[in-house]
């Protein structure tokens, strides 16, 4: 039986609604199920096997009963409470590389970099981070070898239930770190600590980073081989990756430069026969799941995911003004987002970079209203047609069949080529500039964009050219001194059509106020 997400997913897995929530986040409000419990669900392999395909489903998914119904968190539009589509938010909408036209809630506060404590979709997103780490802590707690002999599950089956196991971790390592990034010093909570037994504990930054290093490298031996797992699930190489980018960021989190130890991971990733895909578009269509290069995706199926956020959004929020839904393999248009010149002119002029993806016919490149769609270019990189140009597997043609590549080969390449510019060890600057060159020849279809030179300024830029809209940029910017200062201003930056800089405060999201409130033990981000 197949655990992904794609096409074969379980739609079992309420136990995961019913069981997990440990008290990470005290007053996330969730709908509870009454008739299933650990003793019902963990009783056979398949019951494990469907509560995995619950955790994997949690990063696309935002409840059990499809676009909305049943929803696994509150307090926020359902919708908009997808995993993916906060953590992309939180990621892209404060930077260059978009604005939103629309004004629900606070979602401005994004562009204006003024959020509070209180912001529903900080908060959000938070709540969404914990509730995942709840799913895998007891996931974690009931795969034990204890458990396990408990429940007379032995042999070829308690061997895979070992490897489930160590996806999890992977798994709830992946939502620490994204709580490290975003968040700093957060509630911490592992399969350790009894159910509801006390208030979690604050855990600092550089203690949760040598948690989430030290769980990628214990897991690193239990995990399957690098590409010989089903596609949409952890392997070696998603540890790896994980890794290499918790390394590049590690003076970010920590105070001390670890790019020495990026090279080493991201050579690991690069070994292990991943390949870049030889269309740069053709990694943002429906059926990208065929793409040697995406190491590990969030995975969406157009009659089985179907959600508001994730790959729906992404293809759907872009298309406004004169575009045709129908170009996209979609029946409509949302006229939501869109980027800025400072993205745009990352790109030279002519359209000889494929990966300029912009849409420009009665769009201004100059942003004088941001609530309005047609101030700014858009951005046609993702879609819901084939290769072929045939539309995804929804009749309806409402949720894409497009998956998200959270990693991919070429993030690693730049990473690789940024920790040697940074001076790391294990790696040559000939290896980087031949890798840099590799995504030039593809965006450029010739050695015509080859670099002869590379600095670290430079790694900057083919970052926003190569992975924009793929959730990077706020990290990447911070990383490089730019996010909240005045040494790169963007438009709306701020919240000035000039831009302007912002409190270096904002470096972190706030913890939500009503978490500070109900936990004593925590204690606010700086300045919030």
């Amino acid at each position: 039986m197949k655990i992904s997400v794609r096409k074969s997913f379980i739609t079992a897995g309420l136990v995961a609604s019913a069981l997990a929530f440990n008290g990470c986040v005290n007053d996330l409000d969730r709908q509870p199920f009454n008739d299933v419990t650990s003793a019902t669900v963990y009783n056979s392999p398949t019951g494990y096997q469907q509560v995995l395909a619950k955790i994997y489903a949690g990063l696309a998914v935002t409840g059990q009963s499809g676009p909305a119904g049943k929803p696994d968190i509150q307090g926020v539009d359902e919708g908009a409470s997808n995993y993916l589509r906060q953590l992309w938010s939180a990621q892209e909408l404060p930077t260059d590389e978009a604005v939103i036209a629309w004004n629900d809630n606070t979602i401005q506060d994004f562009h204006q970099m003024d959020w509070s404590s209180a912001d529903v979709f900080t908060r959000a997103l938070y709540y969404r981070i914990f509730y995942q780490i709840t799913l895998a802590n007891e996931f974690i707690r009931e795969s034990s070898d204890a458990k396990l002999a408990e429940r007379g599950i032995s042999g070829t089956d308690a061997t895979n239930i070992k490897a489930y196991r160590a996806e999890a971790r992977f798994l709830r390592a992946l939502s620490y770190y994204h709580a490290l990034d975003l968040y700093g010093n957060v509630p911490f909570v592992t399969e350790t600590d009894a159910v509801g037994s006390n208030l979690p504990r604050q855990i600092q930054r550089t203690e949760l980073f040598n948690y989430v290093e030290s769980e990628l490298k214990a897991i690193e031996t239990e995990l399957v081989d690098a590409r010989k797992n089903e596609y949409g699930r952890a392997d070696k190489a998603a540890a790896w990756t994980l890794l290499a980018r918790l390394y590049l960021n590690a003076e970010v989190y920590t105070g001390q430069k670890k790019f020495t130890e990026a090279i080493t991971y991201s050579k690991k990733v690069i070994d292990a026969g991943y390949a870049l895909e030889g269309n740069y578009a053709d990694l943002f269509k429906a059926d990208n799941n065929t793409s040697r290069e995406i190491i590990f995706p969030i995975t969406f199926d157009g009659n089985r995911t179907k959600t508001w956020g994730g790959t729906t959004f992404l293809v759907c929020a872009p298309i406004g003004g004169s575009m045709k839904a129908a170009d996209f393999g979609v029946n409509g248009g949302w006229a939501g987002i869109r980027t800025t010149k400072s993205l745009v002119n990352l790109f030279p002029t002519g359209g000889t970079d494929k990966r300029a993806m912009f849409y420009t016919a009665g769009q201004s490149l100059e942003i004088n209203d941001v609530t309005v769609f047609t101030d700014g270019y858009a951005v046609t990189k993702w879609s819901n047609r084939t290769k072929a140009g045939a539309n995804g597997s929804d009749p309806n043609l409402q949720h894409p069949d497009t998956d998200f590549p959270l990693f991919r080969l070429a993030d690693v390449y730049l990473t690789y080529a940024e920790a040697v510019l940074r001076g790391g060890t294990g790696g040559d600057v000939a290896t980087a500039l031949g890798y840099v060159n590799q995504l030039r020849q593809r965006a450029y279809g010739s050695t015509g964009g080859n670099l002869t030179t590379l600095s670290v300024d430079q790694i900057l830029d083919e970052r926003g050219r190569e992975l924009y809209w793929e959730g990077y940029r706020r990290t990447d910017l911070i990383r490089y001194g730019k996010f909240t200062t005045t040494a790169y201003l963007w438009p709306w930056k701020g919240g000035t059509k000039e831009g302007r800089g912002v409190e270096s405060f904002r470096n972190l999201y706030p913890l939500p106020a009503s978490d500070v409130v109900a936990n004593p033990n925590l204690k606010q981000n700086p300045n919030y």
